[in-house]
């Protein structure tokens, strides 16, 4: 069974689905969109952040580190990649958490522990256990094993997703899941390729049969200038939800914001806009009057 890191867990979570919500991040992901804010969710391995900004020099992850692999310079700590193994000793060292390590191993068990202790939290509200990403279908057994778990435990599932997987993977874990949050990105093949890498065939043909299969879906949709928010794309994306067979899902808009720029600095690699830009209010209003003028229940954000 492959067995997923762990990049991040957030509590109280209000926009993963209804009610009050605890999200678990898996790291790893088969699409590499171009305005992905969770960069560090896309490798399947763990990796090393530097915050230049809460560094003090203090040189203790530099003593610590078997392979010689770090050097203070004027601006602030080095690592050298050919000689770091990620052991993660230097961030145990540093006192100011300016090293982190991104991504650990927990058991499902674990996991299930960290959870229910939000349960006051779902029980007022209606919430639950989001699991999102990366892709979570990259890794459906171990997926499966949290969901069986939280199911017996009495907990609502939901599953944040692409698509992007086998139909077998989807259709097994459609058996434990109370809702997906479903990413519909763009609807030209060729566009989509451009910006996440991949072709969205099986990512429209998994949403078909989820929904033939009658499972609560919601459909969440990023708007990005420059690359998806044009009206060409917004209609063919409407239309397409308005003409899927069965309970017609609602559909979040999320609005672009260049809110995982800094990740990339703490991971050391370089960001490009590549001319994306966030929309005026006029724009997303805009859009929300596009998508219910096909008759769909419309909400920003969520």
């Amino acid at each position: 069974m492959k067995h997923p890191l762990i990049f991040d867990i957030k509590r109280y979570a209000i926009n993963d689905g209804p009610g009050i919500r605890i999200t678990i991040f898996f790291k790893g992901c088969p699409l590499k969109c171009a305005w992905c804010h969770n960069p560090e969710s896309q490798l399947p391995a763990q990796q090393k952040f530097y915050t230049a900004s809460r560094c003090i020099g203090a040189r203790d992850c530099i003593e610590i580190c078997p392979n010689n692999a770090l050097s203070l310079t004027p601006d602030g700590i080095v690592t050298d990649w050919e000689l770091c193994n990620l052991c993660g000793k230097c961030a145990e060292a540093c006192p100011t958490k300016a090293i982190e390590m991104s991504g650990r191993f927990y058991t499902s068990q674990e996991l299930l522990k960290i959870i229910e202790k939000e349960r006051v939290h779902f029980v007022q509200s209606g919430g639950g256990v989001t699991i999102s990403g990366g892709e979570p279908l990259m890794f459906p057994e171990f997926l499966i094993e949290l969901l069986v778990l939280c199911k017996q435990a009495g907990i609502h599932t939901t599953v944040d997703t692409s698509g992007f997987a086998p139909e077998e993977s989807i259709l097994k874990v459609a058996k434990h899941t109370d809702l997906f949050l479903y990413d519909l990105k763009m609807m030209d093949p060729v566009q989509h390729k451009k910006w996440t890498g991949v072709d969205n065939k099986r990512i429209l043909e998994n949403l078909k049969i989820l929904i033939n299969a009658g499972k609560p879906v919601n459909i969440r949709v990023p708007l990005i200038k420059n690359v998806n928010a044009d009206e060409q794309n917004l209609r063919a994306t409407a239309q397409f939800i308005s003409n899927l067979n069965g309970k017609i899902p609602s559909v979040n808009l999320l609005p672009y914001h260049p809110i995982g720029k800094g990740k990339y600095r703490k991971m050391g690699l370089p960001w490009s806009s590549f001319g994306m830009e966030e929309l005026t209010e006029k724009e997303v209003e805009q859009a929300i009057q596009l998508f219910k003028g096909y008759g769909l229940e419309v909400e920003v954000g969520g």
